[in-house]
């Protein structure tokens, strides 16, 4: 497939010296990316120099431990936060792992080009999925794992000393502190987990997978609390990922994550009404990329958005969006009962490669956009043309 783009221009790419299997973007300022990899070479971070957008150059590669991956990445002011999970590509057979290093690495970016490590936090089991750090606080809220629970729960995590980080507090579903005597209340098939949050003030904003959308109050982040819950519904949703609360109202966009199974169960983008936080209400869905997506190689269907985190592109009504193997999709918003998609990107597939993965997304103050593939294309740095 050639690169087939529209309102849309390339400005510059990497493959990040071979290590092109890329997850989370985040940067400092217009001098420093940090990129996340999903493990299926050992990598874990890459430290990128984009001062020259057309030009993106690796500084250098931080490794992951022995079967773990550590492909996401976040930031609190000089501090670098990174996951680490089980790899499920880590192990001799190309498998699963059989020996990981579960929890959140620390590390000091105070000289942004040479992070060094400082700190780490456990997470027994499978390990830490994704970091949200809360802004203005030395607080941040991951999905993370532990002895006694069925899945990944939500966890608030106080990094103020990041050689010692400390959990503050955790929050699950009622049924998933299997050790305490809960039993899950949900079909045996259905997965409920905390994926992940995006906080604005006083609120967590979480996908849930199966379970679909929680809202939660941590106005007292000791005791975090159930606001709202949706659940989309079997046959209708499912691997609800991102819940991003947009600017100035009352609406947020929610992605269920894509896979291969599109002719089964079409995964959708949808906008959800929250003026009244207890009972949340889908109002419009986002339109599916026109294509045969759904008949090429790869997953197909929404991933993450652009998170909008403090120091990035801010807008009530443009929603820059990741879609697997059917690219970068641009949408707008103004009318939220009726999103239109106003442009997409995407390029020509990985040399070695089936099919693009568009995976993550971040946009600058100035609307640069970073656009990540997983299966080897690495970074992309766009932008708009209209």
């Amino acid at each position: 497939m050639k690169e087939d783009a529209w309102n849309v221009e390339l400005i510059g790419h990497s493959n990040l010296g071979g290590f092109g299997d890329c997850m989370s973007v985040r940067l400092v300022g217009d001098r420093i990316a940090y990129v996340g990899h999903m493990g299926s070479d050992g990598t874990g971070t890459s430290v990128v120099d984009i001062s020259d957008l057309g030009d993106p150059r690796v500084v250098t590669h931080i490794d992951a431990p022995p079967g773990t991956r550590s492909h996401k990445v976040a930031l609190a002011d000089e501090i670098m936060l990174v996951n680490n999970e089980r790899n499920p590509w880590g192990g001799p057979d190309g498998g699963r792992a059989k020996s990981w290093t579960p929890g959140m690495r620390l590390f000091d970016v105070s000289n942004p080009g040479s992070p060094q490590e400082v700190g780490f936090f456990p997470t027994p089991g499978v390990g830490t999925h994704r970091l949200t750090v809360i802004e203005g606080e030395p607080l941040v809220v991951i999905s993370r794992t532990d002895e006694g629970y069925s899945e990944y729960f939500f966890a608030i995590i106080d990094i103020s000393n990041p050689s010692q980080p400390r959990e503050v507090s955790r929050w699950w579903m009622p049924g998933m502190h299997i050790a305490g005597g809960e039993k899950p209340y949900w079909p045996e098939h259905r997965v409920w987990k905390h994926h992940h949050s995006l906080v604005r003030g006083p609120r967590a904003y979480a996908g849930w997978w199966d379970g679909g959308l929680v809202i939660l109050d941590i106005s007292d982040i000791q005791n975090p609390s159930l606001v709202g819950h949706l659940e989309f519904g079997e046959g209708v949703s499912g691997r609800t990922h991102t819940a991003l609360p947009l600017p100035g109202r009352d609406l947020l966009v929610v992605t269920d994550e894509g896979d291969t199974r599109c002719h089964e169960l079409e995964k959708v983008a949808r906008i959800v009404d929250i003026a009244d936080e207890s009972s949340p209400q889908v109002i419009a869905t986002f339109p599916v990329p026109e294509g045969d997506f759904c008949d090429r190689p790869g997953w197909t269907g929404p991933h993450n958005v652009h998170e909008m985190r403090s120091g990035t592109f801010q807008s009530s009504t443009i929603v820059h969006m990741t879609y697997f193997n059917a690219g970068l999709r641009v949408f707008d918003v103004t009318d939220a009962y009726n999103p239109r998609e106003i442009a997409y990107y995407l390029p020509s597939i990985p040399e070695g490669s089936e099919a693009i993965q568009m995976n993550d997304v971040t946009v600058s103050t100035d609307g640069t956009i970073f656009v990540t593939d997983r299966t080897g294309g690495g970074l992309y740095i766009l932008r708009l043309t209209v």
